[in-house]
């Protein structure tokens, strides 16, 4: 498995993570990890309310 291809779960696992109401520090990569930034990117898309389809 790529970087890519793991860079996407971790994104697609912050996102989740964000959706169940975990907290951020949830994070399982360790701080110096490129995968940590797809993690959070994620967490923070996932805690964004939906856009109003009406703007």
């Amino acid at each position: 498995m790529g970087f890519r291809e793991d860079a996407v779960r971790a994104y697609q696992a912050g996102y989740a993570a964000a959706r169940d109401g975990r907290p951020p520090t949830n994070c399982p990569h360790p701080r110096d990890s490129a995968l940590r930034l797809a993690w959070v990117r994620g967490y923070v898309a996932g805690e964004a309310p939906p856009a109003d389809p009406k703007d």
